[in-house]
């Protein structure tokens, strides 16, 4: 079959298997972009909030229902899902009636919670805007799950581009897609969040590396390198800045490490550089003008509990003191169960067989760390905030494994494709 063909039937298996649990994938967050992309269909407060709402409850009451069938006390017990949904959905609207009462009606959102938390959501259309059309379309339910399976499936898309773009052979391709799609960073977005996007828009970004590097299209690779950043900017401005920062460092590395070794540094990892610096100039600047909020206001949002506690007199050095004792924790667990550290370790090693797109990879893959320091919460929904580094693996393993398949496949005739970076 053709290439074209596998991606599909890998895209068409995906989806087949997320049958098992169209609803019980929200987190609390979630919430908020389900009412922010109803509102975008035309629904008022009320009407998005009584859609959102019976939609999270709903998957509240089925993941009680399933948890109970198994429970080895209480299986043959009376099924616990109308009593959940009935509860969920009276905690919901208490908390949401009360703030339409205050007057917290401006904006996109429900507002589930205070406004000044509810701000860190407004000022992120990006997800509702891809989400809205499939709701529209086809109700909250399938038009969540509908849009999940399309982003996670166009970041297992874009995994095999950039593996092909960097030469590599398609079952290899092949083999970085389906790593995408089983590793969390296929159960990460198909979540109701904005990392299922960002998680593809990065990957977009490394194609539009990789193309540069290799000097087939390097028009084409910044422009899509800069389309990624725009687009994460409205996603999550906070990841724009990450990545824009890690690429323009990740392109001073390459540069200076070619002139270190006498080798001209090139024009590629230096326009990167330049895009990078552009995008975190360009985030900065925007965000301020738009009145985005601000570093101190996530601080405040982690130290207050989304801003239903007195804000912190002294912020920054408690959000230290939570830095150290996060990551002697999460250090802790690795060790304990260290499938993660080896697969990062794996994608390091193969990152190395390409040199000069490695760098770039591992600094997408810092992007997750960054955004795990951001919030040092040790019990945030699955390790979501970190699920980019899982990139590294995803186009590393592959990477690495090259030379096991070429040494197994007798060489076509003609000279060999010379790998970019």
């Amino acid at each position: 079959m053709r290439p074209r063909t596998w991606v599909l039937l890998l895209a068409a298996l995906f989806a087949l298997m997320q049958l098992a649990a169209v609803e019980g994938r929200d987190t609390p967050d979630s919430k908020n972009y389900v009412s922010y992309a109803l509102s975008l269909t035309g629904a008022d407060k009320r009407e998005a909030a009584a859609a959102t709402i019976d939609h999270y409850c709903a998957g509240k009451a089925a993941m009680a229902h399933r948890a109970q069938l198994v429970d080895v006390v209480r299986f043959h017990a009376p099924d616990p899902a109308p009593r959940v949904l009935e509860e969920c959905r009276e905690k919901e609207w208490r908390q949401v009636e009360a703030h339409l009462a205050a007057g917290d009606t401006a904006g996109h959102t429900v507002p589930f919670m205070p406004e000044r938390f509810m701000r860190i959501f407004e000022v992120r259309p990006g997800y509702p805007l891809v989400l809205a059309p499939f709701v529209a379309l086809l109700g909250v339910t399938w038009g969540v799950w509908a849009a999940g399976v399309l982003i996670t499936c166009a970041g297992g898309v874009f995994a095999y581009l950039v593996l092909r773009t960097l030469a590599a052979p398609v079952p290899l391709a092949l083999t970085g897609m389906a790593l995408y799609l089983v590793l969390p960073c296929g159960t990460t977005a198909m979540r109701p969040m904005t990392e299922g996007l960002m998680l593809a828009l990065t990957l977009a970004a490394l194609w539009g590396c990789a193309l540069v590097l290799g000097g087939t299209r390097p028009r084409a690779g910044l422009a899509l390198v800069a389309g990624a950043l725009f687009a994460l900017f409205t996603v999550k401005h906070s990841q724009a800045l990450f990545l824009g920062a890690c690429l323009a460092a990740a392109g001073v590395a390459v540069a200076a490490r070619r002139r270190w070794r006498g080798v001209p540094a090139g024009r590629g990892p230096v326009a990167l550089a330049a895009v990078g610096c552009a995008g975190v100039l360009g985030t900065v600047l925007v965000s301020r003008l738009l009145g985005h909020p601000s570093v101190s206001d996530s601080v405040q949002d982690l130290l207050t509990g989304h801003f239903v506690r007195p804000d912190r007199e002294r912020p920054w050095a408690e959000f230290l003191q939570l830095q150290g004792n996060f990551w002697m924790e999460w250090a802790r667990r690795q060790l304990w169960e260290p499938f993660f550290v080896a697969a990062l370790a794996a994608g390091v090693l193969g990152a190395l067989r390409r040199p000069a797109f490695g760098a770039f990879l591992a600094a997408a893959a810092c992007t997750g760390f960054l955004n795990q320091a951001g919030h040092p919460d040790i019990n945030i929904w699955g390790d979501r905030l970190i699920t980019l580094a899982w990139l590294l693996p995803v186009l590393g393993v592959p990477l690495l494994l090259e030379p096991v398949l070429r040494r197994a496949v007798v060489p076509a005739q003609g000279a060999p494709v010379e790998p970019v970076g």
